[in-house]
């Protein structure tokens, strides 16, 4: 299948003979003369790379990397500005921004080529689906560089064996390193003066969690603890340095990887702060549902205590009992002692507020 371009560029002589080279060069290419133009030709079909330049109208070639970034989906399309602007500062601009490379106008045909078909190697290098598994994560840090440090993965590997209810580490400590989960359930969560639990964080096997306060060199600032039985790996602290600050590429990739909770942390306070106490509870089986449903289970339950759950949403667990009966006579949900099984995904995702 051949490879998308999209090439966003305002000169129209250049826009066309570029068009033309590439699509010789077997690329499937849509071209846009405008920054907005681009941005709505991604929404319409993702490329696979971006060709584009940096003064045009509308919207400029660093509105156009901005906005990318900021949607999880496009943030991690390679991205190549082709400009007549040859200064240092419009240079570190753009790479700053999370720019792949920096073409300059007039250009060689081969300089082009090459650049696109560099990146997109390092692309699908790091688009590999690798195994959500102790050894998939060994073949992913091996994958995206080869770092030497890495390599030694395998055999450092810290794992223990929790059980349920066990914390792994508390608010004030230090971090040694980040977290994997390999098997079973986690999750993250801060105490208020009177001991009232807000749950931040839920996470499974193949994930990684701790990661903020060691990326701030700080004190962590919540609780971790396992839902049930687990057995976690823990990087340390150096390794996971070496893989972030020796391979540019792969420090962007993993840095967003790591960081794409944030936008569901912001969405998950402002619905704390508007939605009623039954939509809240519904939410909470909602993302309980899309965090640990496996692919191709045809029904999802899940065992939970009515704190854990209350505290997932933002309330008392005396009120979330009630809410969870409400629900269960609406056939939305089925109890079974701590076991809850979701009866009907879409009715509950869309409970009223």
């Amino acid at each position: 299948m051949h490879k998308k371009i999209l090439l966003i560029e305002d000169n129209t002589e250049l826009r066309e003979n570029t068009t033309e080279m590439l699509e010789l060069a077997r690329y499937k290419v849509r071209a846009a003369s405008n920054g907005k133009e681009g941005m709505e030709m991604v929404s319409a079909e993702m490329p696979d790379l971006i060709i584009c330049d940096i003064m045009m109208p509308h919207l400029d070639g660093y509105g156009v990397l901005h906005m990318l970034g900021k949607n999880p989906e496009t943030s991690n399309i390679p991205f190549i500005f082709l400009t007549a602007k040859t200064e240092r500062n419009d240079f570190r601009k753009g790479m700053e921004m999370g720019a792949d490379d920096y073409i300059t106008k007039p250009f060689d045909d081969m300089e082009l080529l090459n650049a696109i078909d560099s990146r997109l190697k390092k692309a699908d290098n790091l688009k590999k689906k690798f195994e959500r598994s102790l050894e998939g994560l060994q073949d992913f840090m091996n994958e995206t560089g080869g770092l030497d440090t890495l390599k030694k993965l395998s055999e450092d590997r810290d794992i223990h064996h929790y059980r349920k209810k066990e914390s792994i580490y508390s608010s004030g400590g230090y971090p040694k390193g980040i977290y994997f989960v390999i098997k079973g359930k986690v999750k993250t969560f801060k105490t208020n003066e009177f001991g009232k639990e807000f749950i931040n964080g839920l996470y499974k096997e193949g994930e990684f969690f701790g990661h903020l306060s060691l990326l701030e060199e700080s004190k962590y600032t919540e609780e971790a603890m396992t839902l049930e039985d687990s057995e976690i790996c823990m990087i340390p602290k150096d390794n996971f340095f070496s893989l972030i600050y020796k391979s540019a590429d792969v420090s962007k990739k993993f840095i967003k990887m790591l960081s794409n909770d944030l936008i569901d942390k912001e969405d998950q306070l402002l619905k704390l702060a508007y939605n009623s106490v039954r939509k809240r509870v519904a939410e909470a089986l909602v993302t309980l549902y899309n965090r640990y449903k496996k692919d191709g289970e045809a029904n999802f339950s899940i065992s939970i205590s009515r704190e854990d759950l209350a505290n997932l949403a933002g309330t008392a667990p005396e009120t979330a009992i009630r809410m969870l009966s409400d629900l269960k006579d609406e056939k939305l949900i089925e109890i079974k002692g701590r076991l809850i099984s979701v009866l009907d995904y879409d009715k509950l995702s869309c409970v009223k507020n």
